[in-house]
C-alpha cells in the first residue's frame, strides 16, 4: 500500500509540474504574440510536450486561456495588490510601495500588462474572457478600496475621500501609464508616470 501510494503520489506530481509547465509556456507566448496570434504548436515546442499532453490538460485553446487568467493571471495580481493591501498597515504606504515595485524594464514596458492585454483583445469576441478579466479588475479595485477604508477608520486615509471611486481611478491611471508607455516603447515614460501615481498618493494621507 504504501509503494503504491508512493508511485500515485509521484505521478500527480508529474502531473501537475507538466500542467504547470504547459500554463507557463503558454503564458509567455501569448503575453508576447497576444492570444490570436498565438499557435498551439509554439506553446507545445515551447513546454517540450506532445500535443497530446496539451489537450490532455486543455481541451482547446480557449480552455488554455481561462486557465491562464484563473491561475496564472489571477495568483500575479493577488501577489503583487491583494495580499500586501490585506497585510497592510498603512494602506497609502502599501500601495507607493506596489506601485513603484513595477518592472520597467525594456522587456515588460514593451508587452506592457497581461491583464490588460487580455481584455482588450479577448473582451469584444469572447464572453468567457470578458468575465475572467472583468472578475479580476474588479477584485483588485475591491483590495484597493477595502484597504483605503480601513486607513479611513485607522484616521490614516482623508476621510472625504470614496475608496471606490479612488480605487477605480488608481487601477485606470496605473494601466493608462502602462498602455502608453507599451504605445511608445519608452520606460521613462512609465518610470515617470508611476511617480505622478506615488505624488498622488501622497495626496490621500489624512492631514
Amino acid at each position: 500500500m504504501t509503494a503504491t501510494k508512493s508511485r500515485r503520489e509521484r505521478h500527480e506530481a508529474t502531473r501537475g509540474q507538466t500542467r504547470r509547465i504547459l500554463l507557463e509556456s503558454a503564458f509567455q507566448e501569448i503575453y508576447r504574440g497576444g492570444f490570436q496570434g498565438t499557435a498551439m504548436d509554439r506553446i507545445i515546442a515551447k513546454a517540450a510536450v506532445t500535443k497530446g499532453a496539451l489537450y490532455h490538460y486543455f481541451a482547446s485553446k480557449e480552455a488554455l486561456g481561462y486557465a491562464i487568467l484563473d491561475e496564472v493571471i489571477a495568483e500575479a495580481t493577488r501577489q503583487k495588490w491583494i495580499r500586501p493591501l490585506v497585510e497592510s498597515r498603512n494602506p497609502i504606504d502599501t500601495l507607493i510601495e506596489v506601485v513603484q515595485s513595477t518592472s520597467v524594464l525594456p522587456e515588460h514596458v514593451e508587452n506592457g500588462c497581461p491583464l490588460n492585454n487580455l481584455a482588450q483583445e479577448m473582451s469584444p469576441v469572447d464572453e468567457g474572457f470578458r468575465q475572467r478579466t472583468a472578475r479580476l479588475f474588479q477584485d483588485w479595485r475591491d483590495a484597493i478600496a477595502s484597504a483605503l477604508r480601513r486607513g479611513q477608520t485607522g484616521g490614516q486615509v482623508r476621510a472625504d475621500l470614496d475608496a471606490g471611486e479612488t480605487a477605480t481611478f488608481l487601477v485606470a491611471v496605473y494601466e493608462g501609464y502602462i498602455s502608453l508607455a507599451k504605445n511608445a516603447q519608452d520606460p521613462e515614460m512609465l518610470k515617470s508616470g508611476l511617480g505622478t501615481i506615488a505624488k498622488y498618493l501622497e495626496s490621500l494621507r489624512a492631514g
